[in-house]
């Protein structure tokens, strides 16, 4: 993740708010609630590999680490319209949506993520969505590229597999787009379906209210690395906020629940990465429980 990335994305000044207090104790997880998150890890890296690698479920120790997959369709070309795959995990009984990260070797997605303002959602993939909730237009836009061709995929893999469960998993800008899609798939999936959302290096996609509606509506996990720089940006000064449900992988290696938005504790990773120049981009990719993201 390049730093001039970072600075573009609004963080070279980001400071907690002092309003700001932790609201819970910080609980650390155990050994066997961190290893159940290998299965989701390995799908959301695996979201690095090429549409074509992903359907016929060939992508190396990715795919091997779930060889029970059944992939139904992929997309995206990886340069202009990340990688995208669904499938069906028989292990889980879930259907699975993966979003390709940022990859620092391809220039648009870096575009994507540094052209950015809080927009609202477009009422047409959202319908009865309040303007008030707003996002990154590029994230926005991202989501949006794929959003009807991953709709038409989950429902086939509904069908096809009688599930009635979705998890979605991501890393960095795939993380976003997989938070817009925890918005935007139940809008549009048979009411009684389950969802839950596990992302990886997660930048803050929206304003107060976006994280307020995630809070309410959504089952998220956002997993942050040590000294990750990019869980800091966009800036909470330009009025981005993380919604609830981070956990910060310490330097230590135990892995922190940090309760509430943006926990200010140095557990967690706006007090421990409080500055950019604080933070480390080699902790972007992982480890995340001994698995680094990517292909």
């Amino acid at each position: 993740m390049s730093i001039v990335l970072a600075v573009l994305l609004g963080a070279a000044i980001v400071n907690a708010f002092p309003s700001l207090n932790a609201r819970q104790s910080i609980t650390a997880l155990t050994t066997s609630q961190i290893d159940s998150f290998n299965t989701y890890t390995y799908y959301a890296s695996a979201g690095y590999c090429t549409n074509t690698q992903t359907l016929a479920w060939d992508c190396g120790t990715n795919c091997d680490a779930n060889p029970n997959f059944k992939p139904v369709a992929s997309g995206g070309n990886g340069d202009s319209v990340q990688y995208w795959f669904v499938g069906y995990d028989p292990n889980l009984d879930t259907v699975i949506v993966s979003h390709q990260g940022t990859n620092p070797s391809e220039i648009l997605p870096l575009v994507t993520d540094a052209d950015f303002f809080l927009t609202s959602l477009d009422s047409t993939l959202f319908p009865g969505v309040s303007s008030d909730i707003e996002v990154h237009n590029g994230f926005k836009d991202a989501q949006a590229d794929t959003a009807t061709d991953v709709l038409a995929a989950v429902e086939s893999a509904m069908s096809t597999y009688g599930a009635t469960s979705v998890t979605m998993v991501g890393h960095s800008l795939g993380a976003a787009i997989t938070l817009l899609d925890s918005v935007y798939l139940p809008l549009w999936l048979p009411e009684g379906t389950t969802f839950k959302t596990v992302g990886y290096g997660l930048p803050r996609v929206g304003n107060q209210d976006f994280a307020n509606y995630i809070d309410a509506n959504v089952q998220l996990t956002h997993i942050n690395n040590e000294e990750d720089m990019v869980p800091i940006c966009p800036g909470m000064f330009m009025g981005f906020v993380h919604p609830a449900g981070e956990v910060h992988i310490e330097d230590s290696g135990e892995w922190a629940a940090c309760p509430g938005q943006d926990n200010p504790s140095s557990q967690c990773i706006v007090g421990d990465v409080p500055e950019i120049w604080d933070g480390d981009e080699s902790d972007h990719d992982g480890p995340y429980n001994g698995i680094e993201m990517g292909c």
